[in-house]
């Protein structure tokens, strides 16, 4: 099998959670297996890859079970959400792919690294939480958290009141090395989960962990860049990359450059917290030396890297 190079697949929300009706832990490693028998392909290829996700559903699953249990039980805090869902979707990636990997007869390991990504004490996203976490809650309670917990609340488009956190920009990985070393071993890395696990460098020069929540495309894009991967993936709901999504003149693409990206941004083709961060974490591998990067859904990885669908991007 010849080898094709390091390649970052980050996989979406749809890696794990199809739709409303199939959230349970079952339905979600039925979902894993399919996403995986698709990245198996990508290795069969001579691919060797490092896969990351999103944990967003699944934070906000511990941090519900944990506000409904806080009679009796300690509430979790943030950081520890992060790597509890590390370690759960890590076990249904190893497994699925383990599986896959004996189903056809390839000699291959898969390792889950629960990741640390550091963020800067002084980000001013610090000074500006926007990222709402946790279950909905009705003015008292969310007033009272407020002032117990010095939680950051805000009402909601009228559907109640939510907790927001912050989500500063990844700015280190602290297990890099671990994770190039097991890539460059053969081995197939689950990491840098829900963007990694934010923790700032204290004073003391410690690791700390904070209550705040990563771009999981961002922090996919740095781990690219640190690993000089040749190939950075975002696997996503759709096939290709539109112009005008879900409109009359949609149109998709096939390829486009950095200098486009940014054009299609300033134009404002892409949606706030859908395709414009997928788009802006591809351009800041690119700019930092990244060779090329592809946008497509799991079921057309292998046909994408044939060149035959997907939306490529290069510098």
């Amino acid at each position: 099998m010849e080898k094709k190079g390091i390649a970052v697949v980050a996989v979406g929300g749809n890696a794990l959670i199809k739709d409303k009706n199939h959230k349970t832990v079952q339905d979600q490693f039925e979902a894993a297996k399919d996403t995986m028998s698709h990245i198996v392909d990508m290795i069969e290829m001579g691919w060797d890859v490092v896969i990351t996700h999103g944990n967003g559903p699944q934070v906000g699953f511990i941090l519900r079970r944990s506000e409904l249990a806080k009679h009796v039980l300690h509430e979790v805090p943030l950081d520890y959400c992060g790597a509890d869902t590390q370690g759960a979707i890590g076990y249904m990636f190893q497994k699925a792919l383990d599986n896959e990997f004996k189903r056809r007869g390839m000699q291959k390991d898969a390792a889950t690294v629960v990741t640390q990504t550091i963020v800067n004490k002084n980000d001013s996203a610090f000074e500006n939480p926007t990222k709402p976490i946790g279950s909905f809650m009705d003015e008292a309670e969310a007033t009272s958290r407020a002032e117990s917990d010095g939680w950051t609340v805000v009402e909601d488009a009228g559907r109640g009141w939510r907790r927001v956190v912050p989500s500063p920009l990844p700015e280190g990985i602290v297990e890099a090395n671990v994770i190039s070393n097991l890539i460059h071993a053969g081995i197939i890395v689950v990491a840098v989960g829900g963007g990694g696990i934010p923790v700032i460098i204290n004073e003391a020069g410690d690791i700390e962990g904070v209550e705040a929540v990563i771009d999981k495309d961002f922090g996919s894009s740095l781990l690219a860049k640190i690993i000089n991967a040749d190939l950075f993936v975002i696997s996503t709901a759709v096939e290709k990359v539109a112009l005008n999504f879900n409109k009359p003149d949609e149109l998709w693409l096939d390829q486009m450059t950095v200098a486009e990206a940014k054009q299609y941004i300033k134009e404002g083709h892409f949606a706030p917290g859908s395709m414009l961060p997928k788009v802006q974490a591809i351009i800041q591998f690119l700019e930092n030396g990244g060779k090329q990067a592809l946008i497509t859904d799991p079921e057309h990885i292998g046909e994408a890297l044939e060149g035959k669908t997907g939306t490529w991007i290069v510098p």
